[in-house]
């Protein structure tokens, strides 16, 4: 089986501390897999370095046969600004600009992509809403509604079902599951593992480095993820030190 993402010896930080480190592994094409691990344990700083946002301080990845277009990226809805003056239909049709790009004009055949978009999150008749004015669920749905329009064959997806109803949250999993059975591969970064163990048949572990990498079953086991809090712990100390106490 061909990967889709590989890492060599991958390590990304801030200020030149290290948040992820010597992380290798393959992430194979057309795999569902969910990254978890505990509080600080460098799930989205891993996904910031896949998309090119954080430079790596040592190693580096690579993309299989895809290219950087080939990407979309879901980041924490903490990190978008909702006040900007933007309608749902404005937020999703950005989904198009690597069609059209930054000036470019939306056709009829542009639109009716962005009308099917919205329809298929569950948000027809809120094309005009002003992103300010949704829910959490209304905005996750809409920005969903973007990554469709993006067509990309590798999604990334940072907690994509927190602070969100469950309705919205089994509409969301459908897309998912529906980009799965069309061979994209998608990489979550997930808390509830409930969540995980019913929908993701891959899991990555981190703990600032790779705990474990494989079926979900057989990584989400209580042994691993006491390691994990153990290795995030013993990096709760100087950088130099971290990881020591938990070789």
């Amino acid at each position: 089986m061909t990967y889709a993402l590989a890492f060599q010896g991958l390590t990304l930080g801030y200020d030149q501390h290290p948040a992820v480190q010597r992380l290798h592994g393959e992430i194979a094409t057309g795999s569902l897999t969910a990254i978890v691990g505990p509080n600080g344990a460098g799930k989205s700083t891993l996904l910031k370095g896949v998309v090119g946002a954080l430079p790596p301080l040592e190693g580096g990845v690579s993309f299989g046969s895809l290219k950087k277009e080939h990407v979309a990226y879901l980041p924490q809805q903490s990190e978008i600004d909702r006040t900007f003056p933007m309608s749902v239909l404005d937020l999703v049709a950005m989904g198009l600009w690597r069609e059209i790009g930054a000036f470019g004009r939306l056709r009829r055949a542009h639109k009716t992509r962005i009308d099917e978009a919205i329809a298929a999150v569950g948000l027809a008749g809120f094309e005009t809403r002003p992103i300010g004015s949704l829910s959490g669920g209304q905005m996750q749905r809409t920005l969903f509604a973007r990554l469709l329009l993006q067509d990309a064959q590798l999604v990334l997806l940072d907690e994509p079902f927190t602070a969100i109803d469950a309705r919205t949250m089994a509409d969301l999993i459908g897309v998912v599951k529906r980009w799965h059975s069309e061979g994209r591969t998608v990489l979550a970064v997930l808390h509830d593992f409930e969540t995980v163990r019913a929908h993701f048949p891959e899991t990555l572990m981190l703990a600032r480095e790779l705990v474990a990498h494989g079926a979900t079953g057989k990584v989400l086991t209580a042994e691993n993820q006491f390691r994990a809090r153990q290795m995030c712990e013993a990096c709760a100390g100087p950088p130099h030190t971290c990881g020591r106490s938990a070789a």
